[in-house]
């Protein structure tokens, strides 16, 4: 709240440069064409009006940069490209006051946006639509980490919290192979069972997390500890471009990429992570092994999510890159993962959005954390949690 009412102080200041700015483009040239009454001789006028002119310029610049400043360090909606063509054209006439406009614009609609959900979570907060029976643990997806240095799900847990959730992170592997972090989801179940004294757990997972945590309930026979395993946007039948890149690009390419992956990731709290089994896991050959193999247990109740993404520039990167490729080998996919993938279990649900944009793999988890016309992802994990509450989990 607090850093949204500083947002909001910025937008205000915006909007008095831009008054100041007019009032004092008029101020000066009324003053330079003489129709305001003159002091002293010909000299002195200019002298005043060039003092005036110097005047203007650092009361706006200050004002300017001030309510920039603060826009650029409590807005959550001014993307990366956004802010670094402020940077470049801040100083350019009539190019830095197109982007104050917006930037107003945007931040205005954030604060209104911020706000409506606020006054919402105060409305219902005696309802806890998300005080499940069974704690929710998020499990992250492939070469990313939900501990010490990232947070994986965004905005999601917080708002999940505020109605009621009590949520627990997964803590594996950025990369390991499905068996690898299949044990370490085992381990981590049985570590917030014992913290908890819950005798189950609701898991929501994302992407490769889906495939980790199917083969961990098969394989360690988890079905009196999960009560639901939700899966959203997870490659089940796996990815197709994933197989023809690791076909196409050399082996020498693909362990250089693996040894600095591996040794990176170790730095920052990987157990033996391998970059190279984590991938060859999520190609379609794979996955279609893994189908066969592992089976679902009837203990646990299986749902899955999946969204579309319209057009390459829908997704930040490299999802605006990889959009083409897997379209061409899997269809209509999130950036990463084809549409036929995205179904398990008993309940599937496809999310999109009017217009051209859509919802990109990235959007699913709030990684970018922006508010998309159209789709509230945080509103939607609400209704997904509420949902596993009315089930009885």
């Amino acid at each position: 709240m607090k850093k949204l009412n500083f947002c909001r102080i910025g937008n205000i200041l915006l909007c008095c440069f831009l008054v100041f700015l007019v009032y004092g483009v008029v101020y000066l040239v009324r003053g330079y064409l003489g129709i305001i009454p003159r002091h002293g001789g010909f000299l002195a006028e200019w002298k005043f009006w060039l003092l005036q002119t110097l005047l203007v310029l650092i009361v706006g610049s200050v004002i300017y940069l001030t309510g920039m400043s603060i826009a650029f360090f409590t807005s959550k909606q001014l993307g990366i490209k956004y802010r670094v063509l402020v940077l470049l054209f801040c100083f350019i006439p009539i190019i830095n006051i197109v982007l104050v406009i917006k930037t107003i614009a945007i931040t205005d609609a954030e604060i209104r946006f911020e706000k409506k959900k606020l006054r919402l979570n105060e409305a219902r907060k005696k309802d806890m639509l998300c005080s499940t029976k069974y704690p929710i643990l998020l499990v992250h997806g492939v070469f990313f980490r939900d501990f010490e240095h990232l947070n994986y799900w965004g905005r999601i847990p917080a708002e999940l919290e505020k109605n009621g959730a009590e949520i627990y992170y997964g803590n594996h592997n950025s990369a390991s192979g499905v068996s690898d972090s299949a044990k370490q989801l085992r381990d981590r179940i049985e570590e917030v069972l014992h913290n908890t004294g819950a005798p189950k757990v609701n898991i929501i997972a994302h992407s490769k997390g889906g495939l980790d945590t199917r083969m961990a309930i098969h394989a360690y026979n988890l079905g009196d500890k999960v009560a639901s395993l939700t899966t959203i946007n997870t490659p089940h039948r796996g990815c197709e471009f994933a197989e023809y890149l690791l076909d196409k690009i050399p082996a020498t390419m693909q362990n250089s990429i693996a040894k600095a992956y591996n040794a990176g990731a170790a730095k920052l709290g990987d157990d033996n992570p391998d970059f190279i089994t984590a991938v060859r896991d999520l190609t379609h050959s794979k996955c279609e092994q893994m189908n066969r193999e592992v089976s679902d247990d009837e203990r646990v109740y299986y749902q899955s999510v999946g969204s579309i993404q319209k057009k390459p520039s829908s997704g930040r990167f490299p999802l605006n890159m990889s959009y083409r490729l897997v379209k061409y080998f899997d269809g209509r996919n999130d950036g990463l993962v084809g549409e036929k993938s995205f179904p398990w279990g008993s309940n599937f649900t496809l999310l999109t959005v009017k217009g051209k944009r859509g919802i990109s793999h990235g959007d699913m988890i709030d990684l970018n954390r922006e508010n998309i016309k159209g789709f509230d992802v945080r509103e939607f994990y609400v209704g997904l949690v509420h949902d596993l509450k009315e089930r009885g989990y």
